[in-house]
């Protein structure tokens, strides 16, 4: 009965562990997505003013999409989980990418050192709007 109970109690460990862990993932991936979907909205506002007057063509200028996205990119708050960002900007889109990570509270008890590594994308691309 004793070894019973004490596999049951490692069993709720491990299931606690899931839970918990898995939200914090969760929580840490959207608040990545938050950061990226910004920075990327940001950087699609940079569009070429003088190719929209000249040929009203709607197009980034890839420099100041670019400069925006960073910009937003710098001005949020630093996440202690984030391990790198990237900004990628053409005349047609602008990509912007973070990765961070996620170390485990009660599953690090049996993933010693491993962290849960997540990474998210937003792309935006310039639409002519109007009638």
């Amino acid at each position: 009965m004793t070894i019973w109970m004490l596999g049951l109690c490692v069993m709720v460990l491990f299931l606690g562990g899931i839970s918990l862990d898995l939200w914090r993932a969760f929580a840490e991936r959207r608040a990545l997505a938050e950061r990226v979907d910004s920075a990327a909205v940001a950087g699609g506002s940079g569009i070429d003013e003088s190719a929209f007057r000249a040929n009203s063509v709607v197009q980034l200028d890839p420099a100041r999409a670019d400069a925006l996205a960073w910009a937003n990119l710098n001005d949020q708050p630093t996440d202690r989980a984030l391990l790198s960002q990237d900004v990628s900007a053409s005349t047609g889109t602008v990509t912007v990418t973070a990765t961070g990570q996620v170390r485990f509270t009660l599953l690090g008890v049996l993933l010693v050192g491993k962290p849960f590594i997540i990474s998210v994308s937003a792309t935006v691309q310039p639409e002519a709007g109007g009638p």
